[in-house]
Protein backbone atom coordinates (compact mmCIF):
# COMPACT_ATOMS: atom_id res chain seq x y z
CA UNK A 1 0.00 0.00 0.00
CA UNK A 2 1.65 3.21 -1.19
CA UNK A 3 -1.27 5.60 -0.65
CA UNK A 4 -4.07 5.74 1.89
CA UNK A 5 -7.08 8.06 1.71
CA UNK A 6 -9.02 8.72 4.89
CA UNK A 7 -11.52 11.24 6.27
CA UNK A 8 -9.78 14.43 7.27
CA UNK A 9 -8.64 13.58 10.80
CA UNK A 10 -9.54 15.23 14.07
CA UNK A 11 -7.30 15.53 17.12
CA UNK A 12 -9.20 14.61 20.26
CA UNK A 13 -6.50 15.89 22.64
CA UNK A 14 -4.59 19.04 21.72
CA UNK A 15 -2.75 21.79 23.59
CA UNK A 16 -2.60 25.16 21.82
CA UNK A 17 -1.37 27.25 24.78
CA UNK A 18 -2.02 31.01 24.50
CA UNK A 19 -0.40 34.27 23.44
CA UNK A 20 2.49 34.29 20.98
CA UNK A 21 3.04 30.54 21.26
CA UNK A 22 -0.58 29.82 20.41
CA UNK A 23 -0.48 32.21 17.46
CA UNK A 24 2.48 30.23 16.08
CA UNK A 25 1.23 26.67 16.62
CA UNK A 26 -2.51 27.03 15.95
CA UNK A 27 -2.03 27.36 12.16
CA UNK A 28 0.13 24.22 12.19
CA UNK A 29 -2.60 22.24 13.97
CA UNK A 30 -5.26 23.65 11.66
CA UNK A 31 -3.27 22.51 8.63
CA UNK A 32 -3.21 18.95 9.95
CA UNK A 33 -6.66 18.50 11.51
CA UNK A 34 -10.25 19.51 10.86
CA UNK A 35 -11.29 19.74 14.52
CA UNK A 36 -9.60 19.35 17.87
CA UNK A 37 -10.55 19.03 21.52
CA UNK A 38 -8.67 21.95 23.07
CA UNK A 39 -7.13 21.45 26.49
CA UNK A 40 -8.05 24.04 29.16
CA UNK A 41 -4.84 24.01 31.25
CA UNK A 42 -3.84 27.59 30.60
CA UNK A 43 -2.55 29.77 33.38
CA UNK A 44 -5.03 30.61 34.83
CA UNK A 45 -7.09 27.61 33.66
CA UNK A 46 -10.27 27.77 31.60
CA UNK A 47 -12.92 26.98 34.21
CA UNK A 48 -16.05 28.74 32.89
CA UNK A 49 -18.00 28.87 29.66
CA UNK A 50 -17.26 32.58 29.33
CA UNK A 51 -13.52 31.89 29.55
CA UNK A 52 -13.82 29.05 27.02
CA UNK A 53 -15.68 31.31 24.59
CA UNK A 54 -13.03 34.02 24.91
CA UNK A 55 -10.22 31.48 24.38
CA UNK A 56 -12.03 30.12 21.33
CA UNK A 57 -12.09 33.60 19.81
CA UNK A 58 -8.36 34.00 20.40
CA UNK A 59 -7.78 30.71 18.58
CA UNK A 60 -9.88 31.84 15.61
CA UNK A 61 -7.92 35.09 15.49
CA UNK A 62 -4.67 33.11 15.23
CA UNK A 63 -5.80 31.02 12.24
CA UNK A 64 -5.01 31.93 8.63
CA UNK A 65 -7.75 33.51 6.59
CA UNK A 66 -10.08 30.90 5.12
CA UNK A 67 -9.23 28.19 7.66
CA UNK A 68 -12.12 25.85 8.47
CA UNK A 69 -10.49 24.46 11.63
CA UNK A 70 -12.99 24.06 14.48
CA UNK A 71 -11.77 24.21 18.09
CA UNK A 72 -13.93 22.09 20.40
CA UNK A 73 -13.64 23.65 23.83
CA UNK A 74 -13.37 22.05 27.27
CA UNK A 75 -13.60 23.19 30.88
CA UNK A 76 -11.00 22.54 33.57
CA UNK A 77 -12.58 20.64 36.48
CA UNK A 78 -11.76 21.95 39.95
CA UNK A 79 -12.89 20.99 43.44
CA UNK A 80 -15.34 23.92 43.21
CA UNK A 81 -16.80 23.63 39.70
CA UNK A 82 -20.57 24.14 40.20
CA UNK A 83 -23.17 21.89 38.50
CA UNK A 84 -24.69 25.03 36.97
CA UNK A 85 -21.52 25.49 34.89
CA UNK A 86 -22.18 22.10 33.30
CA UNK A 87 -25.64 23.27 32.29
CA UNK A 88 -24.18 26.46 30.81
CA UNK A 89 -21.57 24.41 28.96
CA UNK A 90 -24.13 22.19 27.29
CA UNK A 91 -26.37 25.13 26.42
CA UNK A 92 -23.43 27.00 24.85
CA UNK A 93 -22.85 24.46 22.09
CA UNK A 94 -19.14 25.38 22.32
CA UNK A 95 -18.01 23.17 25.20
CA UNK A 96 -17.80 19.48 24.40
CA UNK A 97 -16.22 18.00 27.53
CA UNK A 98 -14.77 18.64 30.99
CA UNK A 99 -11.15 17.78 31.76
CA UNK A 100 -9.93 16.18 34.97
CA UNK A 101 -6.36 16.88 35.98
CA UNK A 102 -5.37 15.36 39.31
CA UNK A 103 -3.62 18.16 41.18
CA UNK A 104 0.09 18.22 40.33
CA UNK A 105 -0.07 15.63 37.54
CA UNK A 106 1.31 17.68 34.63
CA UNK A 107 1.76 21.18 33.16
CA UNK A 108 -0.47 23.78 34.87
CA UNK A 109 -2.35 21.19 36.91
CA UNK A 110 -1.94 22.97 40.25
CA UNK A 111 -5.61 23.91 40.29
CA UNK A 112 -6.67 20.33 39.56
CA UNK A 113 -8.95 18.09 41.58
CA UNK A 114 -7.74 16.95 45.00
CA UNK A 115 -10.63 14.51 45.67
CA UNK A 116 -13.29 13.45 43.17
CA UNK A 117 -15.83 13.10 45.96
CA UNK A 118 -15.83 16.90 46.10
CA UNK A 119 -17.06 16.88 42.49
CA UNK A 120 -19.92 14.42 42.98
CA UNK A 121 -22.78 16.81 42.15
CA UNK A 122 -20.95 18.24 39.14
CA UNK A 123 -20.21 14.78 37.78
CA UNK A 124 -23.87 13.85 38.32
CA UNK A 125 -24.85 16.87 36.24
CA UNK A 126 -22.48 15.70 33.51
CA UNK A 127 -24.22 12.31 33.59
CA UNK A 128 -27.60 13.97 33.21
CA UNK A 129 -26.46 16.09 30.26
CA UNK A 130 -24.22 13.53 28.53
CA UNK A 131 -21.10 15.72 28.80
CA UNK A 132 -17.96 13.54 28.73
CA UNK A 133 -15.22 13.61 31.35
CA UNK A 134 -11.71 13.57 29.87
CA UNK A 135 -9.18 12.13 32.28
CA UNK A 136 -5.47 12.54 32.81
CA UNK A 137 -5.30 9.18 34.55
CA UNK A 138 -2.49 9.35 37.09
CA UNK A 139 -2.33 9.25 40.85
CA UNK A 140 0.18 11.74 42.16
CA UNK A 141 0.93 10.46 45.66
CA UNK A 142 4.52 11.45 46.53
CA UNK A 143 5.47 7.89 47.48
CA UNK A 144 4.11 6.28 44.31
CA UNK A 145 6.54 5.15 41.60
CA UNK A 146 6.06 7.43 38.59
CA UNK A 147 5.81 4.40 36.29
CA UNK A 148 2.90 3.03 38.36
CA UNK A 149 0.77 6.17 38.40
CA UNK A 150 -1.67 5.17 35.65
CA UNK A 151 -2.28 1.63 36.91
CA UNK A 152 -2.86 2.96 40.43
CA UNK A 153 -5.29 5.59 39.12
CA UNK A 154 -7.30 2.95 37.26
CA UNK A 155 -7.65 0.71 40.30
CA UNK A 156 -8.08 3.35 42.99
CA UNK A 157 -9.89 6.19 41.22
CA UNK A 158 -11.29 5.36 37.78
CA UNK A 159 -13.07 2.08 38.50
CA UNK A 160 -14.75 3.46 41.65
CA UNK A 161 -15.71 6.58 39.65
CA UNK A 162 -17.41 4.47 37.01
CA UNK A 163 -19.28 2.56 39.72
CA UNK A 164 -20.46 5.79 41.43
CA UNK A 165 -21.58 7.38 38.16
CA UNK A 166 -23.02 4.60 35.97
CA UNK A 167 -24.07 6.94 33.14
CA UNK A 168 -20.92 9.06 32.98
CA UNK A 169 -19.10 8.98 29.64
CA UNK A 170 -15.33 8.91 30.10
CA UNK A 171 -12.26 9.21 27.89
CA UNK A 172 -9.01 7.94 29.38
CA UNK A 173 -6.57 10.16 27.55
CA UNK A 174 -3.01 9.37 26.43
CA UNK A 175 -3.28 5.75 27.56
CA UNK A 176 0.23 4.67 28.52
CA UNK A 177 0.04 1.19 30.07
CA UNK A 178 -1.07 -2.31 29.19
CA UNK A 179 -3.64 -2.03 31.99
CA UNK A 180 -5.10 1.11 30.42
CA UNK A 181 -5.15 -0.46 26.96
CA UNK A 182 -7.02 -3.49 28.27
CA UNK A 183 -9.57 -1.31 30.04
CA UNK A 184 -10.48 0.97 27.13
CA UNK A 185 -10.77 -1.94 24.68
CA UNK A 186 -13.29 -3.67 26.91
CA UNK A 187 -17.06 -3.77 26.44
CA UNK A 188 -18.08 -0.73 28.52
CA UNK A 189 -19.81 1.59 26.02
CA UNK A 190 -19.21 4.62 28.28
CA UNK A 191 -15.44 4.33 28.13
CA UNK A 192 -13.09 5.40 25.32
CA UNK A 193 -9.34 5.98 25.04
CA UNK A 194 -6.97 8.21 23.08
CA UNK A 195 -3.47 7.21 22.05
CA UNK A 196 -0.51 9.48 21.29
CA UNK A 197 2.16 8.89 18.65
CA UNK A 198 4.93 8.91 21.24
CA UNK A 199 3.34 6.17 23.36
CA UNK A 200 2.81 4.00 20.26
CA UNK A 201 6.34 4.46 18.92
CA UNK A 202 8.63 4.79 21.94
CA UNK A 203 9.33 3.16 25.29
CA UNK A 204 11.22 4.42 28.31
CA UNK A 205 14.45 3.05 26.84
CA UNK A 206 14.04 5.54 23.99
CA UNK A 207 13.62 8.26 26.60
CA UNK A 208 16.49 7.37 28.94
CA UNK A 209 19.15 5.14 27.39
CA UNK A 210 22.20 7.15 26.36
CA UNK A 211 20.97 10.22 28.22
CA UNK A 212 17.61 11.92 28.56
CA UNK A 213 15.87 12.67 25.25
CA UNK A 214 13.98 15.81 26.36
CA UNK A 215 11.66 16.00 23.37
CA UNK A 216 10.31 12.53 24.18
CA UNK A 217 9.59 13.47 27.78
CA UNK A 218 5.88 13.73 28.50
CA UNK A 219 3.30 12.95 31.16
CA UNK A 220 2.29 10.18 31.50
CA UNK A 221 5.93 9.20 31.08
CA UNK A 222 6.82 6.54 28.49
CA UNK A 223 6.59 3.05 29.93
CA UNK A 224 8.05 -0.42 29.35
CA UNK A 225 8.39 -1.95 25.88
CA UNK A 226 5.69 -4.48 26.85
CA UNK A 227 3.35 -1.56 27.56
CA UNK A 228 4.17 0.04 24.20
CA UNK A 229 3.38 -3.23 22.44
CA UNK A 230 0.04 -3.49 24.26
CA UNK A 231 -0.81 0.12 23.35
CA UNK A 232 -0.01 -0.47 19.70
CA UNK A 233 -2.13 -3.62 19.65
CA UNK A 234 -5.05 -1.74 21.20
CA UNK A 235 -4.81 1.31 18.93
CA UNK A 236 -4.64 -0.84 15.80
CA UNK A 237 -7.24 -3.39 16.94
CA UNK A 238 -10.18 -1.82 15.14
CA UNK A 239 -11.99 -1.26 18.46
CA UNK A 240 -14.63 1.44 17.89
CA UNK A 241 -13.84 3.50 20.97
CA UNK A 242 -10.12 4.09 20.53
CA UNK A 243 -9.07 7.14 18.56
CA UNK A 244 -6.43 9.71 17.75
CA UNK A 245 -5.37 12.16 20.44
CA UNK A 246 -1.89 13.54 19.95
CA UNK A 247 -1.54 15.36 23.29
CA UNK A 248 0.65 17.64 21.18
CA UNK A 249 2.04 20.02 23.79
CA UNK A 250 4.41 22.75 22.62
CA UNK A 251 7.00 24.27 24.93
CA UNK A 252 9.71 26.78 24.05
CA UNK A 253 12.97 25.00 23.27
CA UNK A 254 14.62 26.48 26.37
CA UNK A 255 11.92 24.92 28.60
CA UNK A 256 12.54 21.47 27.13
CA UNK A 257 16.33 21.63 26.93
CA UNK A 258 16.81 22.76 30.51
CA UNK A 259 17.77 21.53 33.94
CA UNK A 260 14.06 20.96 34.66
CA UNK A 261 12.67 19.59 31.41
CA UNK A 262 9.04 20.56 30.73
CA UNK A 263 6.70 17.64 30.07
CA UNK A 264 5.15 17.45 26.61
CA UNK A 265 5.85 16.31 23.05
CA UNK A 266 5.10 18.59 20.12
CA UNK A 267 3.75 16.52 17.24
CA UNK A 268 0.93 18.34 15.41
CA UNK A 269 2.71 19.04 12.10
CA UNK A 270 3.93 15.43 11.64
CA UNK A 271 1.44 13.46 13.74
CA UNK A 272 -0.44 11.74 10.94
CA UNK A 273 2.79 10.45 9.39
CA UNK A 274 3.91 9.20 12.81
CA UNK A 275 0.64 7.33 13.27
CA UNK A 276 0.97 5.84 9.79
CA UNK A 277 4.42 4.57 10.72
CA UNK A 278 3.05 2.94 13.88
CA UNK A 279 0.06 1.37 12.16
CA UNK A 280 2.21 0.06 9.32
CA UNK A 281 4.61 -1.52 11.83
CA UNK A 282 1.61 -3.36 13.30
CA UNK A 283 0.42 -4.50 9.87
CA UNK A 284 -2.81 -2.54 10.32
CA UNK A 285 -2.51 0.45 8.01
CA UNK A 286 -6.02 -0.13 6.70
CA UNK A 287 -7.39 0.59 10.20
CA UNK A 288 -5.89 4.06 10.45
CA UNK A 289 -8.91 5.68 8.76
CA UNK A 290 -11.29 4.58 11.53
CA UNK A 291 -8.81 5.47 14.29
CA UNK A 292 -8.04 8.92 12.87
CA UNK A 293 -11.29 9.92 11.20
CA UNK A 294 -14.34 7.93 12.32
CA UNK A 295 -14.20 6.59 15.89
CA UNK A 296 -13.79 9.96 17.61
CA UNK A 297 -16.75 11.65 15.90
CA UNK A 298 -18.91 8.62 16.68
CA UNK A 299 -18.12 8.81 20.40
CA UNK A 300 -18.69 12.57 20.57
CA UNK A 301 -21.85 12.45 18.45
CA UNK A 302 -20.41 14.60 15.67
CA UNK A 303 -20.46 14.06 11.90
CA UNK A 304 -17.51 12.50 10.14
CA UNK A 305 -15.61 15.10 8.15
CA UNK A 306 -16.62 15.22 4.50
CA UNK A 307 -13.17 16.20 3.27
CA UNK A 308 -10.45 13.59 2.85
CA UNK A 309 -6.67 13.54 3.02
CA UNK A 310 -4.29 11.17 1.27
CA UNK A 311 -1.16 9.79 2.82
CA UNK A 312 1.56 8.72 0.43
CA UNK A 313 4.65 6.64 0.96
CA UNK A 314 7.41 9.20 0.52
CA UNK A 315 10.34 10.33 2.63
CA UNK A 316 9.70 13.41 4.74
CA UNK A 317 12.45 15.24 6.58
CA UNK A 318 11.25 16.54 9.93
CA UNK A 319 12.45 20.10 10.62
CA UNK A 320 14.75 20.64 13.57
CA UNK A 321 12.29 23.24 14.89
CA UNK A 322 9.10 25.14 14.06
CA UNK A 323 8.22 28.77 14.80
CA UNK A 324 6.93 29.08 18.34
CA UNK A 325 6.39 32.76 18.95
CA UNK A 326 9.19 34.11 21.08
CA UNK A 327 11.44 31.08 20.46
CA UNK A 328 11.25 27.86 18.43
CA UNK A 329 9.47 24.65 19.39
CA UNK A 330 11.14 21.32 18.64
CA UNK A 331 8.91 18.55 17.24
CA UNK A 332 8.91 14.84 17.89
CA UNK A 333 11.44 13.17 15.56
CA UNK A 334 13.20 16.51 14.96
CA UNK A 335 15.89 16.21 12.28
CA UNK A 336 14.80 12.67 11.43
CA UNK A 337 12.99 11.12 8.50
CA UNK A 338 9.46 9.80 8.19
CA UNK A 339 8.37 7.31 5.57
CA UNK A 340 4.91 8.85 5.02
CA UNK A 341 3.62 12.33 4.28
CA UNK A 342 0.31 14.00 3.56
CA UNK A 343 -0.11 14.59 -0.16
CA UNK A 344 -0.50 18.26 -0.88
CA UNK A 345 -3.37 19.35 -3.15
Amino acid sequence: MDTLTLPRPDDWHLHLRDGALMQAVAPQAAAAFARAIIMPNLKPPVTTVAEAAAYRQRIFAALPEGSSFEPLMTLYLTDNTPPAEVERAVASGLVHAVKLYPAGATTHSDAGVTDLLLCYDTLAAMEDHGLPLLIHGERTDPGLDIFEREAAFIDDVLLPLLDRHPRLRVVLEHVSTAAGAELVTGDDPRLAGTFTPQHLLYSRNDLLVGGLSPHRYCMPVLKRESDREALLAAATSGHPRVFLGTDSAPHPRSAKESGCCAAGCYSSPVALALYAEAFEAAGALERLADFAGRNGPAFYGLPINGETVTLERAAQEVPSAYPGGEEPVVPLRAGGTLGWRVRQP
